[in-house]
């Protein structure tokens, strides 16, 4: 019952208390970042799988440039990231405007995060299995080591999450996060400054 009802109606009431109270904030970062950016805009819009693997756009505050080198390439992301982006990224504000993907029922509060579309077909049957509830701004995988553990660890604590997804562990993914944000932890992978791309084995 919590997971095909009471979620998503707790996610949508939640998501509107908290986009009205945090509007102040969301504003003040959005003219931030789009100073900080050097005109690459605040906002980062990207498709990404959703439930049972239904493509919707995220949008996330955006943390780095745009800068490219003479060839026209992007720059590597650790040039890109800019110190306001670098603590925008670290205290996970950066996730904020996902809250309107949970209102509109794209993404969950709790869930699997949502990855890159070009991932779904280097899944194995049972990684796959993490698309079988809403992707959410936090979840199990979030809060037992964030972007600091491989991906055979992540999704299988998202695959956990599936198959444990109750009001009890959803409250102990919130608190646990809290605690995660506030240490700072896990923010990147060791030697990268973001997560490294999945390529069907790591």
């Amino acid at each position: 019952m919590y997971k095909n009802f009471f979620k998503r109606f707790l996610d949508f009431c939640i998501a509107l208390v908290a986009l009205v109270v945090l509007s102040p904030l969301l504003l003040a970062v959005t003219v931030w970042l789009h100073f900080a950016n050097k005109g690459a805009g605040a906002y980062f819009l990207q498709e990404r799988p959703g439930l049972h693997g239904k493509i919707f756009r995220i949008v996330k505050f955006k943390t780095m440039t745009d800068e490219r080198d003479a060839d026209g390439n992007l720059l590597p992301d650790a040039e890109r990231l800019t110190r306001v982006g670098r603590f925008v990224r670290s205290s996970s504000i950066d996730e904020l405007p996902q809250l309107w993907n949970v209102l509109r029922g794209d993404m969950a509060l709790i869930g699997p995060r949502p990855l890159l579309v070009q991932y779904l077909p280097l899944y194995s049957r049972e990684q796959a299995r993490r698309h079988e509830v809403r992707p959410g701004i936090t979840g199990w995988a979030q809060c037992h080591g964030r972007n600091a553990i491989s991906w055979t660890e992540k999704f299988r604590l998202d695959v956990w999450y599936v198959d444990h997804c109750t009001l009890a562990t959803d409250l102990k993914v919130i608190f646990t996060t809290i605690k995660t944000v506030l240490h700072r932890e896990g923010i990147s992978h060791q030697g990268q400054a973001t997560m490294e791309p999945f390529n069907g084995h790591n």
